[in-house]
């Protein structure tokens, strides 16, 4: 079955963390721009983070694997649970089509396991709740938008007539999708990505198939679902602060050789960057190759510097296969470094550069990243953003302290947190194109000229004070 590219146009947050709520729009209507690129900024704890976090449970979502425990405790403490809506631009080729999903997070109380007790362990799970498809219903001219999956009430999935559509109405199908909804609750799972109810859909599909023809409404729907499926397993990448020092080798199928065999690796490859990692040959011949290119820009952002691979020597696998054991390392100046004793910041650049290729270069890639700037020279920054956003074609979602982009980057790729729990996300409009947005943005945080509510302001008296306050009873 064929998918279409997909791109966020959208993120609503509600009462996730310290947003109440929360809005960004992400699509570009600029023109000749064909990238997306949105960069937040805030002061500390105003809900940046919160965003990366919410592209990571919708991840999850797409994907149909269980959201992190973690996430149970950052719903609100004012609200029961925590809503997210994505909006989604799924260009098929009949043209564009607008699809949102909408979702709830609900904290529940984990279960002991069976086999071994009530455990002094327990805590709180995440449960996926009032799931929501809605899309432009096929009906002419497909100009309204409606549901099309529904997952609330005591019926697995709700419209009728779309249910029978897509998985049929066969007695035993119903009964196995009514448990498997249960399941999914159960393990933190979406129902309406899950791998459950996408093989029904599946098997419904094939069914027609084999009977001579696809109806036309079977294939559209089933051809909107199947893309954001594949845009969340294969289109979009989270990067957070506890995966930075990892490099992403899946974001794009890369075709390459091993002896005279045509190989297309498209998979979960994520190399270490500090530490020696154990990989069979293919992978091994994939991660060379990718370096290689990566290479190609590195060497121009920092120049002199390129990484490698140094092989540490041969080890069993798990599956009894030789695996090659190999690390990292950087080189410049003719001398060659174990890629862990390089600065923070070229560590960053290298942990975040394949995926930065992918977004210059492919159209239905997105890429999330939680504080890009850490540990990269502001310069540099701005222009790489700068280059991303005028020349690239993919989507790239970023958090960031340094103020350097706002300078670089078209006023409409940048947005800011506010100290309103209720208006967490503003941008600033009516700037000229002759305008600074950095340093409207620093007048408006000194003197509340345009939004007001951009910063929570603090006095350096009272910082003084509390420096020597805390500091009584030290030895001066």
């Amino acid at each position: 079955m064929r998918t279409s590219a997909v791109r966020i146009t959208s993120v609503a947050i509600q009462n996730f963390k310290n947003v109440r709520s929360g809005t960004l729009v992400l699509d570009n209507k600029r023109n000749p721009y064909q990238a997306s690129i949105l960069g937040l900024y805030g002061q500390n704890g105003s809900g940046k983070t919160a965003l990366i976090e919410a592209m990571e449970i919708l991840q999850c979502a797409l994907r149909g694997l269980p959201i992190p425990k973690k996430y149970a405790e950052f719903i609100n403490q004012e609200a029961d649970s925590a809503s997210f809506c994505f909006e989604f631009r799924v260009d098929l080729p009949e043209g564009p089509v607008e699809v949102s999903y909408e979702f709830k997070i609900l904290a529940k109380d984990e279960e002991p396991d069976k086999n071994y007790g009530v455990s002094l362990q327990l805590g709180k799970k995440v449960c996926v709740d009032h799931e929501l498809l809605k899309c432009p219903i096929l009906s002419g001219s497909k100009s309204r938008v409606g549901r099309l999956l529904d997952t609330e009430g005591d019926d697995f999935v709700s419209p009728e007539t779309k249910k029978v559509l897509l998985v049929g109405g066969e007695k035993q199908t119903c009964q196995e999708l009514t448990l498997a909804k249960q399941i999914t609750k159960i393990s933190s799972r979406s129902f309406l990505f899950s791998r459950e109810f996408l093989m029904a859909i599946r098997a419904n599909v094939q069914k027609e198939a084999s009977l001579g023809s696809v109806s036309p409404e079977l294939e559209y729907y089933s051809e909107l679902i199947e893309s954001l499926v594949e845009f969340g397993n294969r289109g979009l990448f989270v990067i957070n602060t506890a995966n930075s020092g990892l490099i992403s080798l899946n974001a794009q199928p890369f075709v390459f050789k091993v002896g005279d065999t045509q190989m297309q690796a498209h998979g979960e490859l994520m190399i270490p960057l500090s530490d020696p990692v154990l990989l069979g040959a293919m992978e091994k011949d994939l991660v060379a190759k990718i370096i290689d290119k990566m290479n190609i820009v590195l060497v121009q952002m920092v120049p002199g510097l390129t990484i490698g691979i140094k092989e540490l020597g041969k080890e069993l696998m798990a599956d009894g296969k030789e695996g090659c054991k190999i690390q990292l390392v950087s080189r410049r100046n003719g001398r060659e470094i174990p890629l862990k004793n390089e600065s923070e910041g070229i560590k960053k650049i290298i942990s975040v550069l394949q995926l930065l290729i992918v977004v210059y270069n492919q159209k239905s890639i997105t890429v999330a990243i939680d504080e890009l700037d850490s540990g990269i020279f502001e310069y540099l920054l701005g222009e790489i953003l700068r280059i991303l956003s005028e020349k690239g074609k993919g989507q790239l979602i970023f958090t960031s302290h340094n103020l350097r982009p706002l300078e670089t980057l078209y006023r409409g790729f940048v947005a800011f947190t506010t100290t309103n729990p209720d208006c967490r996300y503003t941008q600033i409009r009516n700037v000229k194109s002759n305008n600074n947005l950095r340093d409207l943005y620093y007048r408006d945080i000194m003197l509340d000229e345009l939004n007001g509510n951009l910063y929570e302001h603090t006095r350096n008296s009272d910082i003084a004070l509390a420096f020597r306050e805390a500091g009584s009873g030290y030895a001066s």
